[in-house]
């Protein structure tokens, strides 16, 4: 009997399927040179989170009116930039005059914050019309009396007997002027001794050529020679020394000067007026009030 070939074919085909029909071997990861990837964790010492800044306030602009006797003048405006400077906004505006016409503006119902007066009776006068409230003022400085003369001194006066020289030109502020009534003050006083006589304040007196509504006007008609000699506040004569002769009066026969400082009662900006005067009796204004010739107080009264 013959064989199938189909047999062998069959049997040779299912040795080759078993040879290469098998499931692949696992293989091994590939082997890498980088080394393993680090843990990462969150940072813990951040920064905390700022708190929003505030925005400042906008600076208000403010004015604020003294009222001064016209001797502070120089004084008064060196102590306005340190003021401000504290005050960021404000700007000090000054009205210099005599004290008595501040005191007749004030009663008049003129605006104002600060009233300075360079003597006790002005005063009185801007608490009688009710622009300032009694008790409130106090005394921030004194002055003195000195006779000047142009500097080439032409009537030759080198003492206060000499101004009852004939044909004298004498110039005093008016008697409504703090300085012109301590002006007769010291005449009245010098009378009433033996080295000046008697008639001493009427012959002087008679002299007067004119009399103004200021200091600062006897000051600048002597430096400018229309007058013989004059009567002023020492501060006064200090700014203008390079252009005048001095003759001193004595302690004795001296007038000293009172200067009181308040608030005005119906001030726009109660609480920076106050300011105001208290920074002119603080050590920093009393300083500066010193360089200019004035003599300090230590008490408010």
């Amino acid at each position: 009997m013959k064989r199938s070939p189909i047999v062998p074919l069959m049997l040779l085909l299912t040795l080759l399927l078993a040879a290469c029909g098998g499931a692949p071997a696992a293989q091994p990861p590939a082997a890498t040179d980088a080394p393993p990837a680090a843990e990462t964790t969150a940072p813990t010492d951040a920064p905390p989170a700022t708190e929003p800044t505030a925005t400042p306030a906008p600076v208000v602009e403010m004015t604020l009116n003294v009222f001064a006797a016209a001797s502070l003048t120089d004084a008064f405006k060196a102590l306005a930039p340190g003021f401000e400077a504290a005050h960021p906004g404000v700007t000090v505006v000054y009205n210099f005059a005599g004290s008595q016409q501040l005191a007749t503006q004030l009663g008049e119902g003129a605006p104002a914050d600060v009233f300075a007066s360079a003597n006790r009776k002005q005063m009185d006068a801007a608490i009688a019309s009710a622009r300032v409230t009694g008790g409130s003022e106090q005394t921030f400085v004194r002055n003195q009396l000195v006779v000047i003369t142009p500097g080439n001194n032409p009537a030759d006066i080198t003492t206060l007997q000499d101004l009852t020289k004939p044909g004298l030109k004498l110039i005093l502020a008016d008697k409504a002027v703090p300085v012109g009534q301590y002006a007769l003050d010291f005449l009245a006083k010098a009378s009433a001794l033996p080295e000046y006589t008697e008639t001493y304040s009427s012959t002087v007196l008679s002299n007067v050529v004119s009399y103004e509504n200021n200091v600062r006007v006897v000051l600048t008609k002597v430096s400018l020679g229309e007058g013989d000699a004059g009567i002023v506040y020492t501060t006064d004569a200090a700014l203008e020394s390079d252009k005048l002769k001095l003759i001193a009066i004595p302690e004795e026969i001296n007038t000293i000067a009172t200067y009181p400082i308040a608030p005005v009662a119906d001030s726009a900006a109660p609480e920076l007026a106050q300011a105001f005067v208290d920074y002119v009796l603080s050590p920093e204004g009393q300083q500066m009030l010193a360089q200019y010739g004035f003599i300090p107080v230590t008490s408010s009264n």
